[in-house]
């Protein structure tokens, strides 16, 4: 697969942007355990062309990154174009729009998935993006705005036409937000359009390696994009690349190198955020995720979320080490919600 002249190999695993979520060190964790592409968190096209400085740090880029996108939002074509510039002068490796974001402070203003609502419009901002710049530029966007308006081939066709390299799906409606199931089988319709010559990565759902091979079984998509999946679990990433190349399931991490991770993504977070209580903020709803299904884990994941101090979540984490040892962690049943 290829985006642009970026050589990605044979079903390259990508780490979906999330706000709040994919910044430094958990991309750098999933990148350490075999994603092969990252993108950043979602930027304001307005925050980004009045120079907000949260902003840009979000477009921070580093060399384990790469292959990586800078993803910006929008609702303004003008500023889109704008927005696509000022990316583009950090370097990434291709430029995503989000067509997708539910937020309700976001299609509010029509951006997001609120762009679904105008497929003339969301095609004539990707092709005047596609001209401003230099770079490859995707798309990530959902099946359609609700149930009765699942538009989801007429815009892939229409950004296809506007110029991206590469489209992201996810198989869920705005109006689902994240409930319900995603809905591969229209995701299989964009794969197998023949119009559609651009590559498809597919997303929604993947909790696990077979549910990641039964997607592609179903979709016979280009790409797979794991997102919610990989908070807590960022080695779900190698767990389903063994799984595509070997049909094994390797066994889960033990509560031990669970642990070690945890705090590999927290230190570098500290590191990088400048500030001891910044960083371990940051990580609050990693905490929340990383030992799922633990028996009588509730006192210890209250403490980590209260603690403010990186002596006391070391003195946490410690306590944990000694009570569950070498237990492994079941992720069979664990929720994306």
């Amino acid at each position: 697969m290829k985006i642009g002249n970026i050589e990605l190999g044979t079903m390259p695993l990508f780490l979906a942007p999330m706000e709040d979520v994919t910044y430094k060190s958990f991309r750098y964790m999933c990148k350490k355990f075999g994603a092969d592409v990252m993108y950043t968190e979602f930027v304001s096209s307005e925050a980004l062309i009045r120079d907000v400085k949260k902003t840009h740090q979000k477009m921070h880029l580093f060399d384990f990154d790469r292959p990586v996108a800078i993803q910006i939002y929008g609702h303004d074509i003008q500023s889109m174009v704008n927005a696509a510039k000022v990316a583009e002068e950090a370097r990434p490796d291709f430029i995503d729009i989000n067509y997708g974001c539910p937020m309700k402070k976001i299609v509010a203003k029509g951006a997001g998935a609120g762009m679904l609502q105008d497929l003339v419009k969301m095609q004539r901002m990707t092709a005047e993006i596609v001209k401003a710049v230099s770079l490859p530029v995707t798309a990530k966007t959902r099946l359609g705005w609700d149930e009765n308006s699942k538009v989801i081939t007429a815009a892939a066709e229409r950004l296809q036409d506007a110029g991206v390299a590469a489209l992201a799906i996810h198989g869920r409606t705005r109006k689902q937000l994240y409930t319900g199931e995603a809905d591969w089988s229209l995701i299989a319709e964009v794969k197998n359009n023949p119009r559609i010559t651009i590559p498809i990565i597919g997303n929604g759902d993947i909790n696990g390696p077979e549910k990641a091979a039964e997607f592609l079984r179903q979709s016979g998509v280009d790409a797979l994009m794991i997102g919610r999946g990989a908070i807590g679990r960022p080695w779900i990433f190698r767990e389903v690349k063994n799984y595509l190349q070997t049909g094994e399931v390797l066994p889960p991490p033990t509560v031990v190198e669970i642990a070690q991770n945890m705090l590999d993504q927290l230190h570098m977070s500290i590191e990088w955020k400048d500030n001891v209580r910044s960083g371990i903020l940051m990580m609050r709803r990693h905490f929340a995720k990383y030992f799922p299904g633990l028996p009588n884990f509730r006192p210890h994941k209250i403490k980590l979320l209260q603690a403010t101090e990186m002596e006391d979540i070391e003195q946490i984490m410690s306590e944990i080490i000694e009570h569950y040892g070498d237990l492994r962690v079941d992720y069979t049943n664990v929720s994306l919600k």
